[in-house]
């Protein structure tokens, strides 16, 4: 099994498209492929960003750049954390008990690391530095609400740290100029991560970047994914040429 799936690597734009939690999938040799949670939870997101992929990719052919997207679920381990994390492999996600986790050994998490965590960053961090300009928008997805919450209000959050600010509050001005839309500054939470996807290849590297999620409901068919791809696309370009 490959940790990742890449598309468009030939493709000449300046942006990278990335997916961490584009899969729900679990590879065989981890409890013949079951983290011992049943369909209904493997479907949802806690087990991956619904519609991201689909996203991700519409997105990468408009803006004409590579996508990678990883090929594993966040909860057999999450890209989008550094290896030091606590919440590298969660042992409870909104109220779902992960079994698989729940006594997994150091040993085990390093396998985790060296199978599928660890090579996902390095194709990453290959496609980010095939252009000196990369430009990195990393495409995620949120439930509209978790287990004993208040519903999530937006449509759109731009995630972002505040050492680089640089896209993501021109992006964010041009998303709230739009009337239909209710757009989250640093919502549904903060895009200031230390360790995660964003902070060490784009981060540390200097690299313009910002996170984009959207509310799952919005892009949970084929249909949803082509009209924010197609949306977003636009937006994101006029942006880009005013920096």
């Amino acid at each position: 099994m490959m940790a990742f799936r890449i598309e468009g690597k030939a493709r000449p734009g300046r942006w990278l498209v990335t997916c961490d939690h584009a899969s729900n999938h679990v590879p065989e040799w981890i409890g013949g492929g079951s983290l011992g949670i049943g369909p209904e939870d493997m479907a949802r997101h806690i087990a991956w960003d619904v519609g991201a992929a689909g996203l991700a990719l519409a997105l990468g052919e408009r803006l004409d750049s590579p996508v990678i997207l990883s090929d594993f679920s966040r909860l057999v381990i999450d890209p989008n954390r550094g290896e030091d994390d606590p919440t590298l492999v969660m042992q409870l996600y909104d109220g779902t008990i992960i079994p698989a986790n729940r006594n997994i050994t150091p040993a085990a998490v390093e396998d985790r690391l060296d199978r599928l965590y660890r090579p996902y960053h390095d194709a990453y961090g290959r496609l980010a530095a095939r252009r000196e300009d990369t430009v990195i928008v990393a495409i995620h997805s949120f439930t509209p609400r978790l287990n004993g919450r208040p519903p999530r209000p937006w449509h759109v959050g731009i995630l972002y740290s505040h050492l680089d600010e640089r896209l993501s509050k021109p992006l964010i001005a041009r998303l709230m100029a739009e009337p239909d839309l209710c757009i989250g500054d640093n919502e549904p939470y903060s895009g200031h991560l230390p360790g995660d996807a964003i902070d060490r290849h784009a981060l540390a590297k200097g690299r313009l970047n910002t996170l984009i999620e959207l509310r799952n409901d919005l892009i949970d068919t084929s249909v949803g994914q082509r009209h924010w791809a197609d949306r977003l696309a636009p937006l994101l370009s006029q942006v880009l040429e005013t920096l």
